[in-house]
């Protein structure tokens, strides 16, 4: 019978193309689309893995799981929430075992009264997830033109991978994206870490997913 999940994955293997993303095509095919094989690799999952998936035999992928299937075939932000919908009736990764959840965002007094200490110097107060608690008015000044600022909750991470200014921001993006992304993994807790990487995968696309922590080829 299969699933949602499974039908999905299979379809979209077989209208990618190897060349759409970059696959060297060696010898006749078969078919036109991806093969098992090549997706598993992309995925950093094994074939037998992906298979069960497609299959049906397996409805219980994790959310990383589902997210490497997503980059393997290089989905855009609608099919990655597809993708995710889809997961979740399947018996998936959207109803995983630990229970998601926001993180609170309460200062401790105490650190506010170090920031307030800190005027007029440039700085911050940020969780692990790297929401803008706190900042000094010279902060703010500096960062206002940067667009940081602008959302009523504002973000350090959500704005490093889903905001193009980011990049004129840091000039070493790259290095700044690792070690958000790394922070994140070391987030407040399992809970709070897995709602914000649903929360944030489908918009932040693979510049964000491909830093976290990828499934071992023994699923």
């Amino acid at each position: 019978m299969g699933t949602p999940l499974g039908r999905f994955i299979r379809a979209k293997r077989d209208q990618t193309r190897p060349e759409d993303l970059a696959i060297p095509v060696q010898g006749r095919r078969r078919a036109p689309g991806l093969r098992r094989t090549e997706l598993a690799a992309r995925a950093g999952i094994s074939v037998e893995y992906l298979t069960r998936i497609e299959q049906g035999r397996d409805r219980n992928p994790s959310g990383t799981v589902v997210t490497s299937i997503a980059d393997g075939l290089s989905l855009d932000s609608a099919e990655r929430r597809h993708l995710a919908y889809l997961a979740k009736i399947s018996g998936g990764a959207c109803a995983g075992p630990h229970h998601r959840e926001p993180p609170r965002r309460q200062v401790r007094p105490e650190a506010l009264q170090v920031l307030h200490l800190l005027k007029p110097a440039v700085a911050m107060i940020t969780n692990r997830l790297g929401d803008i608690l706190a900042c000094t008015p010279g902060f703010r000044a500096v960062m206002d033109a940067t667009g940081m600022l602008e959302t009523q909750l504002p973000s350090l991470t959500r704005y490093i991978f889903t905001d193009p200014r980011a990049r004129d921001t840091f000039p070493d993006w790259d290095h700044v994206a690792d070690e958000q992304a790394f922070s994140l993994w070391l987030g407040p807790s399992i809970a709070s870490y897995e709602w914000f990487k649903a929360e944030l995968a489908p918009t932040a696309g693979p510049e964000f997913t491909r830093r976290l922590p990828r499934p071992t080829a023994s699923y």
